[in-house]
């Protein structure tokens, strides 16, 4: 009944994105990308004899975490062929040019024809599906294929169906796994629950990316002249509800304090906005001042750049926790410095709950809690001490999954 249910389940969203189609663009690609794509497939995999790697990721956020895997595997076995997979068109339409996937394709609907009709044309020698990718006719048929299956920074939580009384086949999704290599202890305790034990806590491989776009960045000289030796205060991926209390904390704090922001939507509009909500002179990045050290508010109208912009900085507010959902606070938490952000939306990020608890970041409800936080890193310096220490020592302790999820994988690719 739980099978017929889950295939009637598949087929209906498959029916939803087609009607979705005809008036939304997302739906649309959704909808296009999977056309006549089953003869795609079979030309591009024609003759080929080579291993092939299978790593399947939801979307974007997914791939920067499966993406130090791929670069890895490619580094220690350049022969092997990797075939990359996105369920959404966020992830596929963004990352198709992949240069290091030899194969980047949407992943097909999960019915058990077409889980079997892909695996018969591809042939893959192993499976790593990233963080909380489980479908079960995939599962399936990779197990009665004697294929590994790896799940690569895998986080789980005990109110999901798999753990339900109910969830018998969600959690046969699992037993399907070969291997789980998780972010934290509680995933491995919740899979040990329900009778699985081949886990490790690996941590997650977001902290390998981050450190590497770190260590390989360059200086921005617009920034460093710009910070001239100050205290710089850098907000990343802001959005109109941060800066409803980021520009009274600014306009206050413009004497003390300098300021870098890097919207996170490069509109016109919005930059327009960000300069109308300051009383104090900003300038835009793309206007190279020439005495831009005498501005005390710089305006990053590009994007790429923020990971590198951090370095600047002695403090960090990251956006989108007031709205849809914070962003990376990683990036900031390298350079071992406080990290603030909204109180709305930050719950279902462990590394957000993770630096709370240590005293590494703060959630803040608006201006006023935003200004006392900061002040008692300021009155308190051994406050402001410890939180860098702390996002420091958690990056630091949280490195090395990519390596651990690699060594795991060359016992079938050697």
């Amino acid at each position: 009944m739980q099978k017929f249910l889950y295939t009637f389940s598949i087929h209906s969203l498959r029916f939803a994105f087609l009607l979705a189609s005809l008036f939304n663009s997302k739906a649309r690609l959704f909808v296009a990308g999977r056309r006549n794509y089953f003869s795609k497939l079979k030309s591009a995999f024609a003759g080929n004899k080579t291993k092939l790697v299978w790593v399947h990721c939801a979307s974007l956020g997914e791939f920067e975490q499966g993406r130090p895997i791929i670069e890895s595997l490619k580094t220690k076995f350049p022969d092997v062929r990797i075939l990359l997979t996105f369920f959404s068109p966020s992830g596929y339409e963004v990352r198709k040019n992949y240069p290091l996937a030899d194969h980047v394709f949407y992943l097909p609907w999960d019915t058990s024809a077409q889980a079997r009709k892909f695996l018969e044309i591809t042939k893959p020698s192993l499976a790593i599906f990233i963080k909380y990718e489980f479908w079960y006719y995939y599962s399936l048929h990779l197990k009665k294929a004697g294929v590994p299956i790896i799940s690569a920074s895998c986080i789980l939580r005990q109110d999901q169906i798999f753990f339900k009384s109910y969830g018998h086949l969600f959690r046969q999704i699992l037993k399907n796994f070969s291997y789980f290599f998780t972010q934290d202890q509680e995933t491995k305790n919740l899979l040990s629950s329900i009778g699985i034990t081949k886990s490790k806590v690996a941590g997650d491989t977001r902290f390998d990316r981050v450190m590497e776009i770190i260590e390989s960045g360059e200086e921005i000289p617009q920034a460093k002249k710009f910070k001239n030796d100050q205290k710089v205060f850098v907000i990343g991926s802001c959005w109109p509800e941060d800066m409803e209390a980021l520009a009274p904390f600014i306009n206050e704090s413009n004497s003390s304090l300098k300021f870098i922001i890097a919207p996170h939507e490069i509109s016109e509009s919005f930059l327009r906005e960000i300069e109308n909500s300051l009383q104090v002179k900003s300038a835009r990045f793309s206007q190279q001042k020439e005495n831009i050290e005498n501005y005390p508010v710089l305006i990053i109208d590009n994007i790429g750049m923020l990971s590198q912009l951090y370095r600047y900085g002695e403090f960090a507010f990251v956006g989108g926790a007031f709205g849809k959902g914070l962003h990376n606070i990683l990036e900031a938490a390298c350079y071992g410095v406080p990290i603030f952000f909204g109180n709305k939306n930050y719950d279902k990020y462990k590394e957000a709950n993770d630096l709370i608890m240590r005293g590494g970041a703060f959630d803040v409800s608006g201006y006023a809690e935003l200004k006392a936080k900061y002040e008692l890193m300021i009155t308190r310096p051994e406050n402001f001490l410890l939180a860098c220490e702390v996002t420091r020592s958690y990056v630091e302790e949280n490195l090395g999954a990519t390596r651990k999820i690699v060594e795991y994988c060359e016992t079938f690719l050697a």
